[in-house]
């Protein structure tokens, strides 16, 4: 090799790890500041839990009464009912969206949006008090399943190709759902949290 042609080599080889430093500056500068989103939960409100930590889920008997066959199939058979034909994935309404079964403070319209999917979804939980994930093999991947923690209800799942701030897309049945307006909040108990709708 000429030393003309190793000089250009060389300032090759300089023009490439200089690229790749930049590139990788900026990808540590995306991390950081990935790793530097907003909390995970709506609000740092403490949600009373001694009314859930009593509760007792009633017999399988019991829920088919109390359920329709629809919300049976999806609480207790982890079933998911058919998209942009349920009650809430177009509900614009204010308020919170509770446990069918046992009434635990699962998602807030605050942080509901529209997913295109068909099913409500939310960018995270109230709190993480309530909400259990478990590894779904079912399918042919493994997937997040979300479970309500007293109630042990099927909500959904979690994926992460959901918005900004938590990248996540809490994909839920609205089987499994009761909606609770912010006027109605006081009185079924979750006052705390009618100043976060103010």
């Amino acid at each position: 090799m000429t030393v003309k042609s190793f000089s250009k080599t060389r300032h090759r080889w300089t023009t490439l790890a200089s690229a790749s430093m930049i590139i990788g500056l900026l990808l540590v500068t995306f991390q950081t500041r990935s790793d530097s989103a907003s909390p995970v939960f709506m609000s740092e409100v403490p949600i009373n839990q001694a009314a859930f930590e009593s509760f007792v889920k009633p017999e399988d008997s019991t829920l088919k009464a109390q359920l329709s066959s629809l919300q049976y199939k999806v609480t207790q058979h982890e079933g998911t009912e058919a998209p942009f034909k349920n009650e809430y994935w177009d509900n614009k309404q204010a308020g919170i969206y509770v446990d069918i079964v046992s009434g635990e403070p699962l998602f807030s319209s605050l942080d509901k949006y529209k997913s295109g999917t068909g099913w409500p979804s939310f960018t995270r939980p109230i709190s993480s008090d309530f909400i259990i994930e478990k590894s779904d093999n079912r399918l042919f991947y493994t997937r997040v399943e979300l479970r309500s923690k007293y109630a042990d209800s099927h909500l959904g799942h979690v994926f992460d190709d959901g918005p900004a701030p938590t990248g996540l897309r809490y994909c839920i049945n609205s089987a499994s759902l009761r909606f609770i307006p912010v006027k109605r909040l006081e009185a079924e108990g979750f006052g705390e949290l009618v100043p976060l709708f103010n």
